[in-house]
């Protein structure tokens, strides 16, 4: 069986964290980053296979992140959001 790394950039820990959980109990490998810039220096150096960005993070946002991946990567990437808006 294949082992999916999943990556997680989240800057609220508790949530971070229960991501974390719920993924490794599905059986994927999961690497976590509190904020864009860490979230950015995975993508360069694991293969990742699945990308799970909050959009609002401090120092690079997650609209960013998903720019910047997408200028050297198609990998699926889902945005979180706290906003209670549309």
């Amino acid at each position: 069986m294949n082992t999916y790394n999943v990556l997680v950039v989240e800057d609220e820990k508790e949530i971070a964290d229960a991501i974390e959980i719920y993924l490794k109990n599905q059986g994927y490998r999961v690497f976590k980053g509190s904020n864009g810039i860490e979230g950015l220096e995975i993508i360069d150096r694991e293969e990742i296979h699945l990308a799970i960005v909050d959009i609002m993070m401090p120092k690079i946002d997650g609209i960013t992140v998903l720019e910047t991946i997408r200028t050297v990567s198609n990998l699926p990437i889902i945005l979180l959001t706290a906003k209670g808006q549309e």
